[in-house]
């Protein structure tokens, strides 16, 4: 008798350490604008790159696995492409992650159920693309719904616009948000550029908007929802989101 209930405690034992080695690392979804042009300037635009290599090295150098996804798919156009930012350049030239944002998966073919979290990678071709993107909306919804943690950073936030949850109600409604500001966007001259201005209308979503200092970090945690207001804010939306996960796996 004895035998045989050791027996089972160690296969029990056995079969546990096969399931947990067989889900291996925790995977992050990163999202990137598929809009290059700048408005009526004629200038192009994209992704903010620092947004992106800086959560990037956080998320990887903890053991993350980091999958890439656009709008459109295909290639993301990097905007402010500042090599002299040690970790952009280790970002931008890595063969590997150049090859995966010239051939970002298209968003409605992602399948959300095998991610615990997603980022919405900002810079301003987000604004143009994002809020209305269907595909966007659902399969942050879901991560969100399923139990993981949405972030979004600078104008990344514009992806969060029209996610609904499943009362019906906007995933920001009511929630602590941080974002680029009006000020912000008046200071760099393009609130005339922009299609709209984005803290304006989170706040038209009832989101409770907390503003930090112009340009500096400022990361907000309502729940499993983490944003970040500008580009220097990404590495600690990154951390507060692996910190998020974390307490999940306590619980």
């Amino acid at each position: 008798m004895k035998k045989t209930l050791l027996f089972t405690q160690l296969l029990t034992l056995l079969l546990t350490v096969s399931c947990v080695n067989r889900k291996g690392p925790k995977k992050i979804l990163f999202v990137f604008t598929s809009h290059n042009q700048l408005g009526n300037t004629g200038k192009p635009t994209g992704f903010f790159l620092s947004e992106a290599s800086h959560a990037y090295q956080t998320f990887d150098s903890a053991g993350f696995h980091i999958d890439f996804c656009s709008v459109k798919g295909g290639v993301t156009t990097a905007d402010d492409i500042n090599l002299s930012d040690p970790i952009n350049k280790s970002f931008w030239n890595n063969t590997g992650i150049r090859k995966k944002l010239r051939e970002t998966k298209k968003i409605d073919r992602i399948n959300p159920s095998t991610y615990s979290a997603i980022y919405l990678v900002g810079g301003h071709g987000s604004v143009w693309d994002f809020p209305d993107d269907k595909s966007l909306a659902r399969v942050t919804a879901h991560i969100y719904n399923n139990g993981g943690v949405v972030s979004a950073v600078c104008h990344g936030t514009a992806g969060l616009l029209n996610v609904k949850l499943p009362d019906g109600k906007f995933l920001i409604d009511g929630k602590k948000i941080a974002t680029f500001t009006n000020s912000e966007e008046a200071k760099i001259h393009l609130d005339k550029v922009v299609p709209f201005l984005l803290e304006t209308e989170l706040r038209n979503r009832n989101a409770y908007i907390i503003h930090g200092t112009d340009f500096q970090p400022n990361i907000q945690v309502d729940g499993r929802l983490i944003t970040g207001q500008n580009p220097a804010s990404a590495k600690g939306v990154s951390i507060a989101v692996i910190n998020a996960l974390k307490d999940q796996a306590k619980h």
